[in-house]
């Protein structure tokens, strides 16, 4: 749709869409669930590299804020606001909730609603940082969160680190799950995948994916594989691109397990993957509610996870739905990834723990939000 529209929206998202992760998909899903019950949503683009705009819902206005980055957005967004004024602004990320308190300072715009979506452990997320670093990065957070009228955390875990980072009000914190589950991604696991393992019902094939990144921590992940492999016949593919690639195939190399582990990259459907993979595996670090562990359960996988900071643990009930492993510990998610193996839980039961999860769902309760 172009740019000028007759009426005022209803809602304004602003965004930076800097490629094809998980944020950037989470914004999408809930943009169109939310334009779907008939909301007039203004879509704030701060970055426009993202094949995700191509699944945009028609009723949804496009408005490219001609900046490529949040920290030189503030002007475009100023302008937009005081133009447009729209009753309510969805911040979706940390950065762009910090840039639209001063935004709407600047444009005068006081009857706008300010909302902030937050996906991250933010303590955790910190954790590798210097402790200078820390404080200059919380130093922001403490000054401009308490004027957002209202934080979204994608789960609990997020809403407690958040209350003790910003010393916010709790009563202005609020757990939304993120809007994962679409008829999109049950369509998409029904594609065919180019892969020759997952035609091979002879031998497990188990999946990982994410940025090959240390918050993903593969080396445990290929550690556990490493031990497992030990004890009976399996494989691992691991989907995704990033910095870590080259020590990772070094450790599977030390390890001898090059011949049953594949890296194929990024892809755009791994859905096609989790659906005829027999276990499906988060090693991660850290994380706020990892939607790749929501989206393989949807499907009906068998899943171990880590006991990550934070979402892990709520959506698998505390353990009660399927195994959560100390972080780091490569034994106890071998035995945990052996254990599903032999036994994997009913796939309706995985379905229906992660029912809230649905993107209309999720759309409603950020509605009620923004009244």
């Amino acid at each position: 749709m172009s740019d000028s529209k007759v009426s005022p929206p209803d809602l304004a998202v602003l965004v930076s869409l800097s490629g094809e992760g998980g944020v950037e998909r989470m914004v999408l899903n809930l943009v169109n669930a939310i334009a779907e019950q008939g909301t007039r949503v203004d879509l704030l683009l701060i970055k426009t590299r993202s094949k995700h705009l191509d699944a945009l819902h028609p009723q949804v206005n496009r408005i490219d804020l001609g900046s490529k980055h949040t920290a030189t957005s503030l002007w475009p967004l100023r302008r937009y606001l005081k133009q447009a004024n729209p009753p309510a602004l969805l911040a979706a990320k940390d950065r762009a909730g910090r840039m639209a308190v001063i935004a709407r300072v600047l444009a005068g715009s006081g009857k706008t609603r300010l909302l902030m979506r937050l996906g991250t452990n933010l303590t955790a997320a910190l954790a590798h940082k210097s402790p200078w670093r820390m404080r200059l990065r919380r130093l922001p957070i403490r000054l401009l969160y308490p004027h957002i009228d209202r934080i979204v955390a994608v789960s609990e875990g997020v809403r407690q680190d958040t209350l003790t980072v910003s010393g916010v009000d709790p009563q202005k914190v609020s757990v939304v799950r993120n809007p994962v589950i679409t008829p999109q991604l049950q369509t998409a696991a029904e594609a065919p995948v180019p892969h020759p393992w997952l035609e091979d019902s002879e031998v497990p094939v188990i999946l990982g994916a994410g940025r090959l990144t240390l918050q993903k921590d593969f080396h445990t992940l290929i550690q556990a594989f490493a031990q497992l492999r030990e004890s009976r016949p399996c494989r691992l593919i691991i989907l995704g691109d990033g910095r870590q690639k080259t020590p990772l195939l070094e450790l599977a190399e030390s390890l001898g397990v090059t011949a049953d582990l594949d890296f194929p990259g990024f892809t755009s459907n791994p859905y096609a993957y989790m659906k005829r993979a027999q276990l499906f595996v988060l090693s991660s670090r850290w994380e706020g509610s990892p939607n790749v562990l929501t989206e393989a359960m949807a499907l009906g996988v068998p899943v171990v996870s880590t006991n990550c900071p934070s979402g892990p643990n709520e959506i698998l009930d505390q353990g009660r739905i399927a195994p959560l492993v100390p972080v780091g510990d490569h034994q106890a998610l071998a035995a945990a990834m052996g254990k599903v193996l032999d036994s994997p839980p009913q796939g309706e039961r995985l379905r229906e723990a992660v029912a809230e999860y649905r993107a209309e769902i999720s759309a409603t309760h950020y509605l009620k939000l923004i009244g």
